[in-house]
């Protein structure tokens, strides 16, 4: 679908960090970021919840504008983009979603621009479709970058989901992590930048990028079994604009939130495409020590895909970063560090 984006430099506003390099080494670490909240969980407990320790006590738009702000400023810091000719692609909570803090995507955009000191004319594209907003603003930073590769193109990610009516809407279908159900994920809030560019690879290079759909998505309709048609075609696309093999890759980072139909559906993809046989190929899920951080997932993980190249602990290169929203949508990404990918082309 696209391809040719590159990551120069990311933020990361987390449970476990409040800049890119904190969160990345705790997540590394295996550290998490779960207490209790104030919301009652099914079994008459406090909620486990994965929330960022700010210093006032913001709530609903503010309060991830905040969050934003600081993943903005994060990945802007040491880096000389042109804030004048800069596209924002904010990535937010599905509309479909109850208690999602963003009310007014230009309500937000016009906060955001207050608390990160972006320059007022700064121009704005909103992606409504939780977890997987990511990939969509991916694709569209790959046009942006095509017609015109210097410019620079800043994909913000933000999303809480420790809101009154989104843990209200969840504890009644059942999906919270609490000691009435082992097959929940835990709630979190999040927000991560990035800042992409065009021309040649520099430090983490897109080289291929699927979108897709499941039709036997989360509590569809119809009750069809699940056979990650969608996550499989997503893999495929990637891998196929990338021009390697699924046994290529060398690590995944997925978005799995602990539910097991997630888990079902990446196993089932991985077993549809891997041809040949290899030891090992880690899958990273920032979940673990994050949470469930809704439509801050793709950036967070691309943004540990390059703290993890540029501090030189990445299991191997490439990786693939997967991610799926309750409602089908898929996506799948493959990148290369910036000296692999330049060997590559030479090659």
């Amino acid at each position: 679908m696209t391809k040719g984006v590159n990551i120069l430099s990311a933020g990361m506003v987390t449970a476990v960090g409040l800049n890119c390099a904190a969160s990345a080494a705790a997540m590394r670490g295996g550290l998490d970021g779960f207490q209790e909240t104030d919301f009652l969980a099914a079994d008459g407990e406090w909620q486990l919840g994965a929330p960022v320790p700010l210093p006032r006590n913001w709530v609903g738009e503010k309060r991830v504008a905040h969050l934003a702000a600081g993943a903005v400023v994060d990945a802007l810091d040491g880096f000389q983009a042109d804030v004048r000719t800069l596209t924002v692609i904010l990535c937010l909570a599905e509309g479909s979603r109850r208690g999602a803090p963003v009310r007014d995507p230009d309500t937000f955009a016009r906060k955001l621009i207050e608390f990160s000191d972006l320059p007022r004319q700064t121009k704005f594209e909103t992606v409504e479709y939780g977890r997987p907003s990511g990939f969509v603003a991916l694709e569209r930073a790959g046009r942006i970058l095509r017609k015109n590769p210097n410019n620079h193109v800043l994909i913000v990610g933000a999303d809480s989901l420790l809101t009154g009516p989104t843990i209200a809407e969840f504890i009644r279908a059942e999906r919270l992590l609490n000691g009435n159900n082992a097959n929940g994920f835990i709630p979190g809030e999040a927000a991560a930048a990035l800042l992409c560019t065009g021309g040649p690879p520099t430090q983490l290079a897109m080289t291929g990028l699927g979108l897709s759909r499941e039709l036997a998505y989360l509590y569809n309709e119809e009750e069809l079994p699940l056979r990650a048609d969608g996550m499989t075609s997503a893999y495929r696309e990637a891998l196929e604009i990338s021009g390697i093999a699924f046994d290529r890759i060398d690590y995944r980072i997925s978005d799995l939130t602990g539910e097991a139909y997630f888990f079902k559906q990446t196993a089932l993809s991985m077993q549809r495409l891997l041809r040949e046989h290899r030891e090992l190929q880690e899958l990273w899920t920032p979940t673990e020590c994050i949470g469930n951080v809704g439509a801050a997932a793709v950036p967070i993980m691309i943004a540990w895909a390059l703290e993890a190249a540029l501090k030189q602990y990445a299991p191997g290169n490439p990786v693939l970063i997967e991610a799926s929203g309750d409602d089908g949508t898929c996506g799948a990404a493959v990148f290369f560090a910036a000296d692999a990918t330049a060997k590559a082309s030479a090659a």
